[in-house]
């Protein structure tokens, strides 16, 4: 090799065409796929090691069951935040999430159980009120 051929040639680095080739894709979460923040593949691992099919889970199936958890993470987010806003209150507490739970009807069914430091929903029986102010 001599004169101007050598010259255009660099040992160790690749031609254009061999770019493409050895460039790797970066990997795309089943998350970003689905267009979700709730990680899909650990609740897929969650159903396949809860499942009593030999841990056979569809693809989809965690894709589903992560769009639900989501959407309703978010629901109960939104009404505590509206509630921690209408006590003029900028974090949210336990009392915040009690509140939002309990005052929507929906929420309220679906979550039974009880939320440690939520306190108690304010209401006063009708035959507890003072009559006398009537009389």
């Amino acid at each position: 090799m001599s004169g101007k051929g050598a010259k255009g040639l660099i040992m160790g680095k690749p031609s254009g065409n061999e770019k493409d080739k050895d460039k790797k894709k970066q990997p795309i979460t089943r998350s970003a796929r689905a267009g979700l923040q709730f990680p899909v593949g650990r609740v897929h691992r969650l159903l396949k090691t809860r499942s009593t099919a030999h841990g056979r889970v569809g693809a989809t199936a965690a894709v589903y069951t992560a769009a639900i958890l989501e959407y309703l993470t978010a629901e109960v987010l939104e009404l505590a935040g509206n509630a921690s806003k209408d006590l003029k209150v900028k974090r949210i507490s336990p009392r915040h999430l009690q509140l939002a739970i309990r005052g929507d009807e929906e929420l309220d069914t679906l979550i039974k159980g009880t939320i440690a430091g939520g306190g108690v929903i304010p209401h006063i029986h009708k035959s507890l009120i003072n009559k006398s102010a009537k009389e």
